[in-house]
């Protein structure tokens, strides 16, 4: 894959396709034979699978991207990890100014309709959120009725919530965590998710 290009003033537009291929099947054919079909001038392709595996040819994908660009894929599922990753790649692609084109479900984020299409997703997604939240309220509000509360026991003691207090918070000389998630949560013992939960808390 070629560097990244300079940003430049008056360029033409490109279209970028993005493919991900599972591990099981090898077969990234047909998506690219779309791709190409629909003119993309460039085709990054990923394999990868399950919907947490790194994806680093997406990652080249969106930083090859430019002002005018548009990304082109197949299925969403072939680029997006979750709904929520979907609607934050949408507002990173809007703020940068470069469209959105998914072939199979007919969006296109360059015309109002598709770009309602994504206001729907979100819409969407709020309600879920909103659904979720009003269901653990009335929950918690029946268990104190009942004499008891809510929520789950702490899982990390005050020994490991330091530590991961004190690698979360560690830098480098250049201004960078020099810890992962995951490294600090190898460090103390729990899941990846458990870290997630107490730094969200205390933030």
């Amino acid at each position: 894959v070629r560097a990244a290009r300079p940003p430049g003033r008056g360029r033409v537009m490109a279209k970028i396709g993005y493919a991900r291929v599972s591990t099981r099947s090898q077969k990234d054919d047909s998506q690219v034979d779309e791709l190409t079909a629909y003119g993309c001038d460039k085709i990054f392709t990923d394999t990868a699978s399950g919907k947490h595996a790194a994806r680093p040819e997406l990652d080249r994908t969106l930083a090859y991207l430019r002002e005018g660009d548009v990304l082109v894929i197949t299925r969403l599922s072939r680029a997006m990890r979750s709904l929520k990753h979907l609607l934050a790649l949408a507002d990173e692609l809007r703020e940068r100014g470069v469209g959105l084109v998914v072939l199979k479900q007919q969006i296109d984020t360059t015309t109002p309709t598709g770009r309602l299409a994504f206001h729907i997703l979100g819409a969407i997604d709020e309600f879920q959120r909103e659904l979720i939240i009003e269901g653990t309220r009335e929950g918690l509000e029946a268990a104190r009725a009942r004499g008891r509360t809510g929520g789950r026991k702490p899982k990390l003691n005050a020994r490991q919530a330091a530590t991961v207090r004190r690698m979360y918070q560690a830098t480098g000389p250049d201004g960078k965590r020099q810890h992962t998630v995951a490294e600090i949560a190898e460090a103390v013992g729990v899941h990846r998710t458990t870290v997630y939960d107490y730094l969200n808390k205390e933030r």
